[in-house]
């Protein structure tokens, strides 16, 4: 499969037990991003959308100053996460063409994890406020940080504990 200049374009290929180009690994990789995309955008859409409905309900005009606080810093925290998740269709939109597609992909990678710590802290925040509403004492901070702990090991902490256990067996 050789070019013009007589050298076999996967010669170049990425060395991890792939036989694929520089740009068909960009392309793999993107296929996947946009993959969990599609799962954190439509969970977060869902999610700001109940958030932009309850101002409009009754009941807020009944809840106090910190839970109004709560509910404000939870909108912003959405809106973010929103903009953080649908950023890199707009960089992909905005980039197409160019050949650009390994850079692409390595930013639109750390767009979605900022994203998906985004959409963390909006959780956690939604749990909150929905259950200072409906227990009234000090238990809904609390089992608000435990529901945030539970989210942190599963999102976060056993991938990072497979990633590094991945990479010390690669190692041996």
């Amino acid at each position: 499969m050789a070019t013009e200049s007589g050298k076999d374009p996967r010669q170049d290929a990425v060395r991890d037990g792939r036989d694929e180009t520089q740009e068909e690994r960009a392309d793999r990789r993107w296929t996947e991003l946009l993959q969990e995309l599609r799962v954190a955008q439509t969970g977060m859409q869902i999610l700001f959308g109940f958030l932009l409905a309850v101002v409009f309900q009754p009941r807020f005009t009944e809840l106090n100053d910190v839970d109004h606080t709560i509910y404000v810093v939870t909108v912003v925290f959405g809106a973010a996460t929103v903009s953080a998740l649908v950023g890199p269709v707009s960089l992909h939109r905005l980039v197409y063409g160019r050949r650009l597609k390994p850079q692409t992909v390595v930013l639109a990678s750390r767009m979605t994890l900022t994203g998906l710590v985004l959409l963390y802290c909006t959780m956690v925040l939604v749990f909150l406020l929905i259950l200072r509403v409906a227990l009234h004492d000090t238990l809904a901070f609390w089992l608000a940080a435990g529901m945030g702990l539970w989210i942190a090991l599963w999102w976060f902490a056993v991938p990072l504990w497979a990633r590094h256990r991945a990479r010390g067996m690669s190692q041996r």
